[in-house]
């Protein structure tokens, strides 16, 4: 039922992103936290460096984290924060990750938030933080509290103050990410309004709290903020994002690097007035037709907020959608898909409009997946289409022409098709090439500490 509703709903898109739905403001700042280590993609001078995004009620939240066994201090205050079920406000800096900083770093990151409490006059435990950056400096706190109190002072809802807060998260991104939709729920109007930051060290794989899960199935540094009026319960509010990260964020990579500091954040405060919906129930219900439809157009600002990411990748030149199936199960299929999506043959040869077949069978045959050479199938097509020109058909070359096969991967966005020809396992990946950009902005200059990136 979902999955049919998912493809049926089409969110309206309209302008406000992170403050488009009712009742949230928004502010982004310049306080001088981007003085040494931004990167050379980040604009120097009064770059907007810390953004507060808040509600003007307490609104349920939700949560997802990097499982990186090195995390960063804002990052280890969420998770605590996120249990208890609600939140009101979020900070963030850019231009410093406060990730590594050991003790001074968690003050820090404590500090932000009860600062943050106090300037908006917020109940305690209310505010969220996040953080990205260059790894391990400690941040220049004075300049922090004072850019709080100006974005404080600035909070607005309009599409200028939501394009500020937008600017304010970004490092190495060259374009800001963001989204805002609206949908009908019990016959309301609810709006789902989000923005987001990554362009390198992109390879998310989100839990709840952090903890790795037991198998790789379930889910620059990779921040996400979303806000929603949608009446909703802290638990069926987590169990959507699990959800919609599952499907988006945790399937992207750019460099196959998993950051110190991925966060999802999600505010729900409930002021469209809609009946609040709630996780299960029985499928005919009305409440849950709407918990299903609040479901897709919170999966919908989510792949498409993942995708901005990869486009905006570091150097990259090509999005491409690896659609892998016939695995001897999911955790294979994730292995497989992961394996072609990050492997640096393949991802150069997407970049020269190589159709190398051979670089993907063999990444196929590496990865922990169950691979039988003589049943793989690969191929190409233009973005969601079934019309798939085959290179390999049961582990043996195509009669399609080298011509016709770089012309399917000439564009700026193509599908990979693989199907491994065993069972129903499969998967999703949306990976980028690897370009000479790529080094040269990641390798940086010791001569110039403001060219080093996170």
């Amino acid at each position: 039922m979902a999955k049919t509703l998912g493809m049926k709903l089409k969110p309206k898109p309209i302008s406000g992103s992170i403050v488009a739905p009712k009742g949230f403001k928004a502010a982004g700042v310049f306080c001088d936290i981007k003085r040494l280590g931004t990167g050379s993609g980040s604009e120097k001078g009064t770059k907007r460096d810390l953004a507060l995004v808040v509600s003007e009620h307490p609104a349920a939240v939700a949560g997802l984290f990097t499982t990186n066994q090195v995390c960063a201090a804002p990052v280890k205050v969420c998770v605590a924060r996120v249990q208890t079920g609600y939140a009101q406000a979020i900070v963030v800096n850019s231009g410093n990750a406060n990730a590594c900083t050991g003790k001074q770093g968690l003050k820090d990151a404590l500090e932000m938030v009860q600062f943050t409490e106090r300037a908006l006059r917020l109940p305690p435990g209310s505010a969220l933080v996040g953080s990205t950056g260059r790894i391990g400096l400690v941040l220049p706190m004075p300049n922090v509290r004072a850019g709080i109190m100006e974005a404080a002072a600035k909070l607005g809802s309009t599409t200028e103050h939501a394009t500020q807060a937008a600017e304010a998260i970004l490092t190495s991104d060259t374009r800001r990410k963001e989204i805002a939709v609206e949908l009908k729920l019990d016959g309301r109007t609810v709006r789902i309004g989000g923005m987001c930051k990554g362009a390198g060290m992109i390879q998310p794989r989100m839990s709840p709290t952090g903890a790795r899960p037991a198998a790789s199935a379930l889910h620059a540094t990779m921040l996400c903020f979303i806000t929603t009026d949608a009446a909703i319960g802290h638990r069926a509010l987590q169990a959507a994002l699990t959800g919609a990260v599952c499907a988006s964020f945790n399937r992207i990579t750019v460099d196959g690097d998993m950051s110190t500091n991925d966060t999802v954040l999600v505010l729900a405060n409930g002021a469209a007035g809609n009946a609040p919906l709630r996780a299960g129930g029985h499928a005919r219900s009305r409440r849950s037709r709407d918990t299903e439809m609040f479901q897709a157009g919170l999966d919908h600002v989510c792949l498409e907020l993942a995708k901005m990411i990869v486009r905006d990748g570091e150097g990259v030149s090509r999005l491409v959608t690896i659609r892998l199936k016939g695995a001897s199960s999911f955790a294979d299929a994730d292995a497989a898909a992961r394996a072609v999506a990050n492997s640096a043959l393949v991802k150069t040869s997407w970049h020269g409009g190589d159709p190398n077949w051979g670089r993907i069978i063999d990444a196929l045959g590496y990865s922990s997946a169950r691979v039988v050479e003589g049943k793989v199938d690969l191929g190409y097509s233009a973005p969601g289409s079934r019309d798939v020109l085959w290179s390999l058909k049961q582990g043996q070359p195509s009669r399609a022409t080298f011509k016709q096969l770089c012309a399917a991967v000439a564009a700026k966005e193509f599908d990979l098709h693989v199907n491994l020809n065993l069972r129903k396992g499969s998967a999703l990946m949306y990976a980028a090439d690897l370009t000479e950009e790529y080094v040269t902005f990641n390798k940086g200059d010791v001569t110039d500490p403001t060219s080093l990136g996170g």
